[in-house]
Parts: structure tokens; sequence; C-alpha cells
């Protein structure tokens, strides 16, 4: 089966094509990785490739509360510990790398942090849990400035060297779900008049622009990112016009770059999205014309050959892999998969993290 098959990523061999996609479980304690973190993905490293739930490159990124970071030396320690339990297991690990923006409370910013985001526009359909006041409403973000552009645009390429170099294999760039990378891309959240705002292009700006310089400094080969087109998690507009010429655009311009992928978050079955109205995927891919991840809903072998086999090349499954860490060996044997409980998905401590077999 080609689920089982050896696969190239840019510079990284994987042992199969069954990717871990990135889950915030929000045990980072202080913001830092640690053993229960390193314990949890070793758990998970017969995964082809392992993808690391989102983690900020600045202190004005942790909008959620315990998610962790990559711009202190402790974090880099917490991470590269992690590498090597996922390394001693034969597994492969990218580091997904979430600035959240507008998706924030400042009750989970350290102090001397900053809510950022493209423009002025307020998260209002829901509310960020807090561990000192329980839910709260989303802080307005601070419009950012063309120095904090390049600030910001630093910071992911400064925790993008420090990751690699602590020993992670690569970096994905989330620009989906709805936080910062995707606030640019999204006229609902880019109401700039500037180069970084206005027509698609000029939305598309910040992300080429981060990608080219983290891929100058790592190796475009190490570098992937993450799209959700059509995509309404987070209260963004999940179709608009030009959308199909904006993502299009972006696909051919990471071609150019030579990265090592795009992943492609279908929202529909985790988080209520509405069908695409487009083949987006194979849009994406034929303008790419690279490694492609893809899936949502996947639980069966079945399923992840039925994507195989319409010519994507890597296959991500999301909520099934915190309650089933044998998840490839499942797979193999077709044995029934354990339900997650949902009340400890975000709950600190090992007890529906590291207590699953």
């Amino acid at each position: 089966m080609k689920a089982f098959e050896s696969y190239l990523l840019g510079s990284v061999k994987l042992n199969n094509r069954i990717v871990m996609a990135p889950l915030t479980r929000s045990r980072a304690i202080d913001n830092i990785p640690n053993e229960l973190m390193k314990t949890y993905y070793s758990q998970r490293a017969t995964a082809g490739l392992i993808i690391t739930e989102g983690t900020s490159p600045s202190i004005n990124g942790l909008g959620y509360a315990r998610i962790p970071g990559a711009y202190t030396d402790s974090q880099i320690e917490g991470w590269k510990n992690i590498a090597e339990g996922v390394h001693e297991k034969g597994g492969k690990i990218f580091v997904q790398l979430m600035h959240t923006g507008r998706v924030s409370s400042s009750f989970n910013i350290p102090k001397g942090g900053k809510i950022l985001a493209p423009s002025a526009v307020q998260l209002t359909t829901n509310e960020m849990y807090t561990d000192q006041k329980g839910f709260q409403p989303h802080d307005t973000p601070n419009p950012m400035t063309l120095e904090e552009i390049k600030t910001t645009q630093n910071e992911f390429v400064m925790a993008s060297k420090k990751l690699i170099d602590s020993g992670i294999d690569g970096i994905e760039l989330h620009a989906a779900n709805g936080y910062l990378l995707n606030q640019f891309l999204n006229p609902k959240t880019n109401l700039r008049k500037d180069d970084y705002g206005g027509n698609y292009k000029n939305r598309a700006r910040f992300v080429l622009e981060l990608a080219r310089s983290v891929a100058n400094e790592i190796g475009a080969d190490k570098v992937g990112i993450r799209f959700s087109p059509y995509g309404v998690f987070n209260d963004m507009l999940g179709d608009y016009e030009e959308l199909v010429e904006a993502y299009t655009y972006l696909a051919n311009e990471l071609r150019k770059l030579g990265i090592a992928y795009i992943h492609l978050v279908d929202q529909i079955d985790a988080m209520g999205a509405p069908e695409f109205a487009t083949d987006i995927q194979k849009t994406i891919k034929d303008a790419f014309q690279g490694s492609i991840i893809v899936g949502g809903g996947v639980n069966t072998i079945e399923q992840a050959e039925d994507l195989l086999n319409k010519g994507y090349d890597l296959v991500y499954i999301g909520r099934p892999y915190i309650s089933n860490p044998n998840m490839v060996e499942k797979l193999k044997t077709k044995s029934p998969l354990t339900i997650p409980n949902p009340d400890t998905f975000y709950t600190p401590g090992e007890v529906g993290y590291t207590d699953y077999v």
C-alpha cells in the first residue's frame, strides 16, 4: 500500500506517508516544551512525519494558554530534547511556527508582549480560555507598523534557525485557521491600505516574504506551509472574490522558492466548515507541482489510500492521533480506534495526553 511506502519530503526521508497533524494540547507550562511533551511525541514517532502543535516564534504570538514558544534558550533546549526522543524512535519531526495574531487574550501574553495583527479587527464570535479568569473576550489587536512587520518576520527566521540547529528536521509556517499569516491573506482581517493590503498579491506579500526569508536561512527543502482555503475557523471569511486566483498565485510563488510542501487543511470534519466551493486542492497541487499534504476525516487505511491514489503525496491524521499513538500500526492491522476524550484536549498533565495506549 502507498501509505506505508517511504517518501522523500524535501531532504527528509519519511518511513511512511502518514502525517500526524498539528494538534494544540496546551501542556507547555510557562510556554516551555517539557519532558511530558517529549514522551507524547516519542509515543507517536511511527508516523512518517510529526508536525508539532503551533509554536510561537515570539512573546507576541502566545495567544493561547500553555502553548510552547521557540524564542528563548530554555524553549529551544526543550525542543532539542523532544527531537532527540523522536529520532531515537526513528521518527521525523517538523515544528509548526504559529503566531496567533488577533486570536489572543492579554491574560495569555507574558509581560512585555503585545497583541498584533494586520488590522485592528477584533474577534468577537467566541472567547479565549485563560488560566487566570476562565473564558475572556479576545482583545482588539494593535495594527502592525511596517517596523513590526519586519520584526515579526525576523522572529520567525530566528526561531527557525534555532530549531534546525537544535536538531528539529524542518519548519511548517502556519498560514491557516485564522492565525496571523492567514489574517494577512484574508480580506476580512486585512484592511490595510499599504503594500501589505488591498489586492490579493499585496495581501500575500507578508507570507511570501516570510517564506522566502526562512527558506534562505534554513534551506527551502526544510520548509513547509499550511493553508486553509475556504476555511471559516476563528471567524474568517470563507469565500471571497479571487480566492482561487489568490491561492494559485501563492502556490506558483512557493513553487519558485522550492519549499518542501504545502499542507492543505480541510475544516469540514473538525471545524464545521462548508465544503470547498471548488476543487482547490487539485488547483493548488497543479500550480505548486510539489509535495502536497491533504486529509480531514481520515480514520481508515482505505480513506488514506484513496487520497494517495488521487495523486496527493502525504495524508494527515489529526484528532485520532490524540488517543491512538500507534496509529500506523492500527491502520496496518485495521484495528478499531480508541475515541479521544475532548474534556482533556487542552488540560495540563498526562491524563488524556500520554496515558492512551
